[in-house]
């Protein structure tokens, strides 16, 4: 998969004692009650990433959350977010089907289990919110990992 820039907020926790539940949760409050996707520039698409990058072992260690847009560029990064660039990297996608976030933190502790087969790099993975995440039961979030 080819590079790409993505402008939103971050915050940095753990999956140590659920508190990457927490801290992705206010993540996500904040991301909607601040409007943050108005406050976007230079938007190439309406999907949400979630990035997960930085790691600082695996994933029993601490990483870094973006949450945010792809966009053509980072010339102009409002106050108060945060702008990053991912290099080119090879992926194994898995896809979560069911009812959010239920379905996502399913499809992570199946990737957790699986993670000494897969050959995770560990420089970021990433979630895709597309038009079919909305879907009540039915929802569909891409999950992307890089191998």
């Amino acid at each position: 998969m080819n590079g790409f820039n993505v402008i939103g907020i971050a915050v940095r926790t753990t999956n140590a004692n659920q508190q990457a539940a927490q801290d992705l949760g206010k993540l996500w409050e904040t991301f909607f009650s601040q409007n943050i996707m108005a406050q976007i520039p230079n938007k190439v698409s309406d999907e949400i990433l979630s990035i997960y990058t930085d790691y600082e072992s695996d994933y029993r260690g601490a990483y870094t959350t973006v949450l945010g847009m792809k966009v053509s560029s980072l010339d102009h990064v409002p106050e108060g977010l945060v702008g990053r660039h991912f290099p080119a990297e090879k992926f194994q996608v898995f896809v979560a089907k069911g009812a959010m976030p239920q379905a996502v933190v399913n499809t992570w502790i199946e990737i957790w289990g699986k993670d000494s087969v897969l050959g995770r790099k560990y420089t970021y993975d990433f979630e895709v919110y597309g038009a079919k995440s909305q879907n009540g039961e039915n929802s569909e979030v891409e999950i992307f990992i890089a191998v």
